[in-house]
């Protein structure tokens, strides 16, 4: 499900050459500030990688990694710590 979303994006990139993203990543509040800073940084490294490795110039790609900072759900249960550990991909105007 991952690959499908991600190859729908490279298509948008393709059909607009002057689109830049930058790739957020994130993760659940397991572990300490430290890991979750380095693992979101890791996470949203990879998405780059994917895009870099499927043509997409790196100049267009940037990455950031949050680590627990900016929940969308709560960390007290299994299912709210699944939905933090996400990538997002925003434009840059």
């Amino acid at each position: 499900e991952s690959y499908a979303i991600l190859n729908e994006v490279v298509d948008i990139m393709d059909k607009n050459p002057e689109l830049k993203i930058e790739i957020q990543g994130h993760t659940d509040s397991t572990g300490s500030a430290e890991l979750n800073r380095m693992l979101s940084q890791n996470r949203a490294a990879s998405v780059l990688e994917y895009f870099a490795s499927e043509g997409i110039d790196r100049t267009r790609l940037t990455c950031r990694g949050f680590g627990m900072d900016n929940p969308i759900a709560s960390n007290a249960t299994a299912d709210g710590r699944a939905k933090n550990r996400r990538v997002e991909l925003n434009p840059i105007k």
